[in-house]
């Protein structure tokens, strides 16, 4: 049995000015973060497409007249 303290946070004082700095530093740490996951989202379906597809891709494929 755990016969841990128990507690309950019932108030956050946080300054206005520092929450707005806190989310302005965590929406500029989220831009190089979405091009990392954009760039291994764009590899790993390159390597499925390259797995599974034969080579004819649509945006690929030689129009003739």
């Amino acid at each position: 049995m755990n016969d841990g303290q128990r507690f309950v946070i019932v108030d956050l004082r946080i300054p206005f000015f520092r929450l707005v700095l806190f989310f302005i530093k965590a929406a500029l740490a989220a831009i190089p973060a979405a091009i990392v996951v954009g760039f291994l989202l764009m590899l790993a379906t390159a390597l499925i497409a390259a797995a599974l597809g034969d080579g004819n891709f649509v945006m690929l494929r030689r129009w003739s007249f």
